[in-house]
């Protein structure tokens, strides 16, 4: 299915390629509170998105996706990096049960503390 975004993305980390995404636009990541999900944007355009579930002391992601063209830029380890980060500061815990994060915290033992009980 050419048309879908692809949720294959590496989650290995290494998003040395990521500035290359289009040095002429930043890459920001925001939170959409109303969609539930942050949206990793280059420029003005969404290029991926991780979708969540919030509960008073959990996080759950249930989804992400770097749109097809942005694919090898390590836009969806830097996406992770920031879900996961965000998780940390504001003292949540993580239920990930969306594949790539899921990847991303076994790869990333520094994030294996956020998981809850239940994965």
């Amino acid at each position: 299915m050419p048309d879908e975004p692809n949720t294959n993305a590496n989650a290995s980390g290494n998003d040395a390629a990521a500035g290359d995404a289009d040095a002429d636009r930043p890459i920001t990541i925001r939170d959409d509170p109303a969609a539930h999900r942050y949206e990793l944007l280059v420029g003005d355009e969404v290029a991926g998105y991780a979708e969540y579930v919030l509960s008073p002391s959990t996080i759950v992601f249930t989804h992400t996706v770097v749109e097809e063209q942005w694919n090898g830029q390590g836009l969806g380890s830097r996406l992770a990096r920031h879900v996961l980060d965000d998780a940390r500061e504001r003292g949540f815990r993580v239920r990930p049960k969306c594949p790539f994060i899921r990847s991303y915290i076994e790869q990333h033992a520094d994030y294996a503390n956020l998981l809850t009980a239940r994965t």
